[in-house]
């Protein structure tokens, strides 16, 4: 597996299909929020998490359903955060056919790209990640890197 390139992307007004409704897909679902993309949330079950935050923010939409096949059309990124591996496959599988980056949170070796953790104040945001191995390692260094930029 290759080394992955930092790259920082204006998320306003992109769109985000999000498939999978629980902890994962409502982390990443408000991150995206912070950075103004529109997320669309597809799944049979969705955390009342997501419930509320849909309430407050326009740019959620919810559909209390599951992945068909075929339905990714103007996805500029996607995430596979369900609990079916099977699902997840092929909505990678959906995505490399139509050269659509994704990421599928249960396997590494379908991301397109990683969700790094973010350490945000005022016009700094830092992104960190250990490449997809150690998410603790990662999260601890992202909480310092907080931490530092509060003390600036």
């Amino acid at each position: 597996m290759g080394t992955y390139f930092p790259l920082f992307i204006n998320m306003e007004r992109k769109k985000v299909q999000v498939f999978g409704g629980g902890k994962i897909a409502a982390r990443r679902v408000t991150v995206l929020l912070e950075f103004k993309a529109n997320v669309r949330v597809t799944a049979p079950e969705i955390s009342e998490q997501l419930i509320q935050l849909a309430e407050e923010e326009n740019s959620l939409t919810l559909e209390f359903r599951g992945y068909q096949k075929g339905e990714i059309q103007d996805a500029d990124l996607v995430l596979a955060a369900t609990s079916d591996e099977n699902v997840n496959h092929m909505i990678f599988q959906e995505c490399r056919h139509k050269e659509i980056p994704v990421n599928v949170a249960s396997d590494q070796s379908k991301c397109d790209f990683y969700f790094p953790g973010i350490a945000k104040e005022g016009k700094i945001t830092v992104g960190v990640t250990a490449g997809g191995r150690d998410h603790k390692e990662a999260a601890k260094v992202t909480e310092q890197i907080r931490r530092m930029l509060k003390s600036q």
